[in-house]
């Protein structure tokens, strides 16, 4: 007896650990997602402030001591050195976007933080993460559809709506002030280079966005040719302006040439020394001479690691045969320079013809407040490329000056790569907030209940847009749910007048692509969170 009541009691106390064990695991898993939840959520919180046109900005200091004051999600977001894993994939969220889209990097990090705080509620009420995360997917779709159904289609060639776009766009950027001027300079940038008719994808490649301090950003322009930051050598009094200009582009070094391996010379007589001065001399002067045969009258050189890629008697040479030098040339602009100007890179002083020379009507260098810069116009083929001058009165204007022209030029490629405009200031997340919560309706279940949490759930960016503007949030988003349910589609917040308004009269337009992969994104990120139970470290 004593020994059947042993075992018993063994196997009460067996049950009753495993039991406990269970608990823990779940009690884990519990912890591990409400952690990941928390951390995404205080992302979310940090760049929501900074959505919309009265959004604040952001200084940032890196350990290097540079400053950097924007609002642009996406580069807020790449500054910050975060170290959790889950936030590390919102970090990548935002990054995602800025490929897809180019704008919309601060909504789609607010949408997946407004997404996991709809998902910590229905997981408290003990719903499974599996049956979120497929509710959540289901609403993605239908809010895409939704999104269709109040999208206007555009024609490329119509570079008004281009422009409203850019204008939208740019709104909310610390250079918002300036968007009547780089709202135009995007728009013709990019309509140069593509085809209206049937262009489905534009590549940024093909416009050079060049910055060169002094000035102001009234003085930035657009180039249908090339823009040098580095100026011309003017080390032996060589020319600053070539007209018809034949252009080379080489990757040798104009300097004598050096032993593969690291060894000197000894030179025991002066004589000698002569002699290999005399030689490289000649040695020089001959590279020079079948430039000049070849017709060429403005040199590009590479940079050159190796060596000196130019030194200063070759220099003289260049001068006196009346050859337009510009040195230091980097890597990664020999592709654009080949294009705009027709050249081929010239590898050795072997091949170097007159075929593989680039044309241009005018070379010439132009003085700026802060040194000289080489502009190249007139080239051969345009509508290849084109280049955008930014110019700034300090290097924080002019690097978000930079960020905010690239997202313009985003903006318009979203409406290349699909061609529907959407009403901006709320109006498409109201409306899928309202749809979404009439299709529930008609599910039953927990599927119903998770729809109408992620329905709710997008309302954070109207909420957002009014409570950054000083408006009263609670009161501006009823009213606009309210005009909403009357039917009034393109109705949103106009955040510069403080009212609700018909926004597509008042030029607040956006890409679908935009909204479309901020929600499709957001979407895939929250449900690959719910899915995470447990963090190894």
């Amino acid at each position: 007896g004593l020994v059947f009541g042993l075992l018993f009691f063994t196997n009460q106390m067996a049950q009753v650990q495993n039991h406990n064990q269970q608990f823990s695991e779940k009690e884990k898993e519990k912890n591990v997602r409400q952690t990941s939840i928390v951390c995404s959520k205080a992302l979310a919180d940090l760049v929501r402030t900074s959505l919309g046109p009265r959004g604040m900005d952001k200084m940032i200091s890196s350990p290097s001591g540079e400053n950097i004051i924007t609002n642009d999600g996406a580069t807020i977001l790449q500054q910050l050195k975060v170290k959790h894993p889950v936030a590390k994939m919102l970090v990548e969220l935002s990054k995602s976007q800025d490929i897809e889209a180019g704008d919309g990097t601060t909504t789609v990090v607010i949408i997946a933080g407004a997404l996991l705080g709809a998902a910590n509620q229905l997981l408290s009420r003990g719903i499974h993460p599996t049956q979120i995360s497929e509710a959540f997917q289901l609403a993605a779709r239908k809010a895409e559809e939704i999104l269709l159904s109040i999208a206007i289609p555009i024609d490329l060639s119509d570079r008004e709506s281009l422009l409203k776009s850019a204008t939208t766009s740019l709104s909310s950027k610390v250079v918002s002030q300036y968007s009547s001027l780089l709202a135009p300079i995007a728009a013709d940038a990019m309509l140069r280079i593509i085809d209206t008719k049937t262009a489905t994808n534009v590549d940024l490649r093909d416009i050079k966005v060049v910055k060169k301090l002094g000035g102001t950003i009234d003085d930035t322009e657009l180039v249908e040719g090339i823009v040098f930051t580095q100026k011309a050598s003017h080390l032996a009094g060589g020319p600053t302006r070539v007209a018809n200009a034949k252009i080379g582009l080489i990757q040798f070094c104009l300097s004598a040439p050096k032993t593969n391996i690291d060894n000197s010379i000894v030179i025991s007589d002066y004589t000698q020394m002569d002699r290999v001065l005399r030689e490289e001399r000649n040695y020089i002067l001959n590279l020079c001479k079948q430039i000049q045969k070849s017709g060429c009258n403005v040199l590009l050189i590479q940079k050159s690691i190796l060596r000196d890629a130019v030194n200063d008697l070759s220099l003289h040479f260049l001068a006196k045969l009346k050859i337009l030098v510009i040195r230091d040339i980097e890597r990664d602009e020999i592709e654009f320079i080949s294009r705009t100007i027709g050249c081929t890179p010239i590898a050795s002083i072997e091949t170097f013809s007159a075929e593989k020379l680039g044309t241009a009507k005018l070379v010439e260098e132009i003085s700026t407040s802060d040194g000289k810069i080489v502009k190249v116009t007139g080239v051969p083929n345009p509508g290849k490329t084109v280049t955008i001058l930014c110019r700034g009165s300090n290097k924080l204007v002019l690097d978000e000056s930079e960020r905010s022209v690239h997202d313009a030029l985003c903006v318009i490629r979203s409406l290349v790569k699909k061609r529907f405009l959407i009403p901006g200031g709320g109006a498409p997340e109201i409306e899928i907030s309202l749809q979404l919560a009439n299709y529930a309706r008609t599910l039953t279940g927990v599927e119903s209940y998770c729809i109408r949490s992620y329905a709710e759930a997008l309302e954070i960016i109207p909420y957002t847009l009014a409570e950054n503007a000083g408006l009263n949030p609670i009161s501006i988003v009823t009213d606009l749910r309210n005009r909403h349910s009357q039917g009034e589609k393109t109705t949103g917040i106009n955040v510069k007048k403080g009212v609700i308004s018909d926004i597509l009269k008042e030029n607040v337009i956006q890409p679908l692509l935009v909204t479309s992969s901020a929600i499709s994104l957001a979407t895939e990120t929250v449900v690959m969170i719910l899915k995470i139970d447990d963090i190894v470290l």
